[in-house]
């Protein structure tokens, strides 16, 4: 993962990294002229008539700290500067991932959990990063040149000292792999915490009108619960390094002083020269402890990172074929199933060998039962999902042979869950047409039924809707979701329940304004309440993935089949 992790983004910072390296050295350096400076002090400095040599000396270790501070400062900064960017350019590449993903890969989870893998885990991935990075590399360096000074001072006193790296080091290495499953069960639960909160808070609304407020508390304080024991454990298994070092750490000092006091007692080293090397030993300690800290944070960081290019390394299944076309700009725009067969779960057939015609330019309704497949037939034009097995074409072009931008440019979709986006009014209905005039945006609105009452809000298109439109009414949020359409003047116009939200006064003017709109378009609507679509020019009903009936209004009255049910079930002729 480290290596993944190197090779993959490091490769632009390379000069600053090597800038990096060499201030660490001088801070490790320095290090090591501090520890050096003992003996000297000792044997030399702390002497009767000693002002020639103690003045310099302290000028010497004054310039060490000096060194040290100044180096520390300057890799610091540059290393979190290169780390930030490293993460910051993760994220991006993540949410743009999941946002040209297919639809069946995001609904695969709860917008929750996505957002816990940008957040959480990606935090957790810039604290390894701008910590681990700076900290792993500079605290290495030092120990190295601290263990070097040690065998430089005594090398046998070095061998005592330094068994205590390799003995910890191995410790250490399998509480790591401990810490990492449990910071990805961490991670995991986050991603649920999350997703449950997400829920609760937008469904708000429901939550409050079923009374259910201590239900989903004890819900969410099930995963907090969760929660709370995975910290603790993860927090015990980072803490249990602590006592290994100063175990073991403490057994090499004991080895050292006892071995050291004994050489001194026997004349062969001098009480500066031990000190000298017990001093480096316990600046060596400092960054073998910092060591540890920062393994228990890399160890997170990486279950983090395992998680976030995991979501990187599934690719999206619905992309542009090899030597897929344009749609020409001067096509048709008719669009024809042919034996469609299409299933959400691989299991059951959400459509079943359905055929349906839409000629340029004309007005086509789907009409039957929810769950029948009308939404379904929908999602398959602009290719939010791939059909099973058929073939969708529109001007006689297959659409999986088509490019999605042009496919997509040449549609505009109005649903039945209208989404808005926590933005002003003139904004959502310039979302997919952004180098719209303003005035352009307020006649897509007057089509839409809309004008006057966004002229009647505060600061009329100016107004922020709120998450989800919810500053608005139901009505008002399809009105504006109408204009959108309108406004990207798609020569493909698709409607799933347009007019579901209106009351009887605003659908009526809307319908005029969907007619002024469809003319010359190719336009297939779905519809719950037949009156809106008794104009269509070609009508399907559908039940159970299948086209069970086909014609006119006039015609499908005349069968006396599925199609005037309905009709009769709303109180029709």
């Amino acid at each position: 993962m480290l290596r993944r992790l190197s090779g993959a983004y490091l490769g632009p910072y390379k000069p600053k990294l090597l800038a990096a390296l060499l201030l660490m050295a001088l801070e490790a350096a320095g290090t090591g002229a501090v520890a050096w400076g003992f003996q000297p002090l000792l044997d030399r400095a702390f002497q009767p008539d000693n002002h020639g040599f103690l003045l310099p000396f302290a000028a010497l270790i004054m310039a060490a700290f000096f060194v040290r501070g100044t180096a520390a400062y300057g890799h610091s900064v540059l290393v979190n500067h290169v780390g930030q960017r490293i993460v910051a350019r993760i994220q991006a590449q993540v949410y743009g991932h999941l946002i040209r993903s297919d639809l069946a890969y995001l609904h695969g989870r709860a917008s929750g959990q996505w957002i816990s893998h940008l957040v959480n885990d990606v935090n957790q991935m810039r604290l390894a990063v701008s910590e681990c990075l700076t900290g792993a590399v500079n605290h290495s360096l030092t120990l190295v040149v601290l263990v070097v000074m040690m065998f430089y001072q005594d090398w046998r006193l070095g061998l005592i000292a330094f068994t205590v790296f390799p003995v910890s080091g191995w410790f250490l290495g399998r509480l790591g792999k401990r810490l990492r499953r449990i910071a990805t069960s961490q991670q995991t639960e986050l991603g649920n915490f999350s997703a449950v909160l997400g829920q609760t808070f937008q469904g708000a609304r429901h939550v409050k009108a079923y009374g259910m407020e201590a239900h989903e508390e004890a819900r969410v304080g099930i995963t907090i619960d969760r929660l709370r024991k995975l910290t603790a454990k993860s927090y015990r298994t980072g803490a249990s390094m602590l006592p290994i070092n100063e175990i073991f750490s403490g057994a090499a000092v004991v080895g050292v002083i006892i071995y050291g006091g004994l050489a001194i007692a026997d004349g062969t080293r001098t009480a500066g020269q031990l000190v000298s090397f017990i001093g480096s030993f316990m600046l060596a300690y400092q960054p073998m402890k910092a060591l540890t800290k920062l393994n228990a944070q890399l160890q997170v960081g990486l279950a983090a990172a395992e998680r976030v290019l995991g979501v990187l390394d599934m690719p999206p299944s619905i992309t542009d074929r090899p030597g897929a076309a344009a749609l020409p700009a001067d096509a048709t725009h008719d669009i024809r199933f042919a034996g469609v067969h299409f299933s959400y779960d691989g299991e059951k057939e959400a459509l079943d060998g359905v055929d349906i015609m839409v000629p340029a330019g004309r007005t086509v309704a789907l009409v039957g039962a929810s769950g029948s497949g009308k939404t379904t037939v929908l999602n398959l034009i602009p290719r939010f999902y791939e059909v099973t097995d058929g073939s969708v074409t529109v001007a006689g072009h297959d659409v999986r042979d088509l490019t999605l931008s042009s496919l997509r440019a040449s549609i505009a979709l109005v649903a039945q869950e209208t989404a808005l986006f926590d933005d002003t009014i003139l904004a959502n209905i310039a979302y997919g047409r952004p180098s719209a005039s303003r005035a352009e945006v307020e006649a897509a609105a007057r089509d839409a039924a809309a004008h006057e009452f966004i002229m009647e809000l505060p600061h009329g298109y100016d107004t922020v809707v709120g998450e989800m439109g919810l500053k608005l009414s139901g009505g008002q949020r399809q009105r504006i979701a109408i204009a959108r359409a309108m406004l990207k003047n798609a020569p493909i116009l698709l409607l799933d329940e347009a007019t579901s939200a209106l009351d009887s006064a605003s659908e009526r003017a809307v319908q005029d304004a969907l007619r002024r709109l469809a003319a010359g378009r190719t336009t297939l609507v779905i519809a719950h309440r037949l009156s809106t679509i008794a104009d269509a020019d070609h009508i399907y009903v559908m039940d159970q993935g299948r086209v069970v009936e086909q014609g006119t209004h006039a015609e499908l009255l005349a069968a006396g089949g599925a199609y005037a049910r309905y009709q009769a079930l709303q109180g029709g002729a």
